[in-house]
């Protein structure tokens, strides 16, 4: 009996540490519940609305028509229109684009043609998964309304996949795999920075002395920067050596990118930092920015398969906007001029967490 009193009196103490503890139970009640949304709406392998642009040379009636009846499957949204096959493969390389829509000049005599493909899907092979729905899309059916009646008419839609014709799921995984590694450790090890500071009494020694705020967080988020540009580097030497993953565009262009991502990571851990009282309410509020990280950036599933909310959502972290750059200069050889809106959404969000960081850390105890 005094046993079990004892291992009472110890459940109680427990449940009151707990109940003072809200970022425990929020994590408790909404880390299953975050998961249950993720993977409920915003994980859908029925991808659908992949932009898409239009080369129509022939403009007739029966191209026209073939564009209306491709935009009806629901498959693609054409956001653009092009001139010429060229202007599409610059689209396809900048990312503005999954899928190019050529259709010849002679489009209407090729669609009674068994012998040639009367137009051409230009697909951004660098996802496996969106040329898998453009070989799905190739053999729907089209009907086009011809003088006397309708008819079927047949046409050769010819897949033409960029960047990734072997479908090899390490090129496409390796370049997104970085994003989600430097997220995972860059956030991890700064979070916990200042709280460990704090832990073992070593912010008494800063009190006193000159160091502002913003001297302390850039101070302690260089070394983590040298170290992100170790990971970038073991990464891409693994990647090559056993995998095979192609560096076509600027290595320098590359290490920029990681530059602003790891500086964006570095930023929002010290922000975490200073929020959390303790290195595991810390480590439990990475949690909750590294389940979206992977869910909701493209890395995974198709972005614009998601759900506009959760398209919302992945925009606002770093690691969708650098998984297009890592996607875009590994494998499509795009410059990172090409590519300047997502390295500028990443150095502002550095600076916005930084200083959001610097302004909340004050050099006393509690």
């Amino acid at each position: 009996m005094k046993s079990m009193s004892r291992i009472f009196a110890i459940l109680q103490k427990e449940v009151r540490q707990l109940r003072r503890d809200r970022l425990t139970f929020g994590m408790v009640v909404g880390l299953p519940i975050l998961q249950m949304l993720l993977f409920g709406y915003a994980i859908n392998t029925d991808v659908r609305n992949l932009k898409t642009a239009i080369a129509d040379q022939a403009n007739s009636h029966l191209s026209r028509q073939f564009v209306a009846e491709l935009a009806q499957t629901q498959v693609i949204d054409i956001v653009a229109t092009a001139d010429s096959p060229q202007q599409l493969e610059t689209l396809l390389r900048e990312g503005a684009i999954s899928i190019g829509v050529h259709i010849p000049r002679d489009f209407d005599r090729r669609t009674v043609d068994r012998t040639r493909a009367a137009s051409h899907l230009l697909v951004d092979g660098s996802d496996p998964t969106i040329l898998g729905v453009a070989n799905q899309l190739r053999s729907m059916p089209f009907g086009f309304d011809a003088v006397k009646g309708t008819q079927a008419v047949h046409r050769a839609i010819e897949v033409r996949p960029y960047y990734n014709p072997e479908r090899r799921t390490p090129v496409n995984i390796v370049p997104g795999l970085m994003g989600v590694i430097l997220t995972m450790t860059m956030i991890l090890f700064t979070a916990v920075a200042i709280v460990r500071e704090r832990e073992r009494g070593n912010l008494e020694l800063l009190i006193n002395t000159p160091v502002s705020s913003a001297e302390l967080m850039i101070g302690k988020v260089v070394p983590y920067i040298l170290i992100g540009m170790l990971q970038i580097a073991l990464i891409l030497g693994v990647g090559l050596l056993l995998f095979d993953v192609p560096v076509r565009g600027s290595v320098i262009d590359l290490y920029l990118a990681a530059f602003a991502f790891i500086a964006a990571n570095l930023a929002l851990g010290l922000f975490i930092s200073t929020a959390a009282r303790t290195q595991f309410q810390a480590m439990q509020m990475t949690v909750f920015i590294l389940l979206p990280s992977i869910l909701l950036s493209g890395f995974m599933f198709p972005f614009e398969g998601m759900p506009r909310i959760a398209q919302w959502l992945g925009e606002a972290l770093p690691n969708t906007h650098f998984i297009r750059l890592t996607r875009g200069i590994m494998l499509r050889e795009a410059s990172i001029g090409d590519l300047y809106r997502d390295l500028a959404y990443l150095l502002g969000f550095a600076v916005a967490a930084m200083t959001g960081a610097a302004l909340r850390f004050t050099k006393r105890l509690d």
